[in-house]
């Protein structure tokens, strides 16, 4: 399954917009430097009280469809 290791930092109040549905997507620069775009919903998963901060793994399926994502590292 292919996969792609991005950085994100969001406040709770940035995480309240996309689980409102404010915002329907999340974007976020991968440990490489390419810009990802994934679906906002992804991110109730691994919301903590301060928001979302810290290197994560995206998973895809082979048609390119995101399939979950998990904490590399908190920072």
């Amino acid at each position: 399954m292919p996969s792609i290791d991005v950085i994100i930092h969001l406040s709770p109040d940035e995480c309240l917009a996309h689980y409102e549905g404010r915002a329907a997507n999340v974007r976020a620069r991968s440990v490489d430097g390419r810009w990802v775009v994934f679906p906002a919903e992804a991110i109730r998963r691994v919301v903590g009280p301060s928001g979302v901060h810290g290197v994560f793994r995206l998973a895809f399926s082979d048609q390119g469809r995101f399939a979950g994502i998990e904490p590399l590292a908190r920072r």
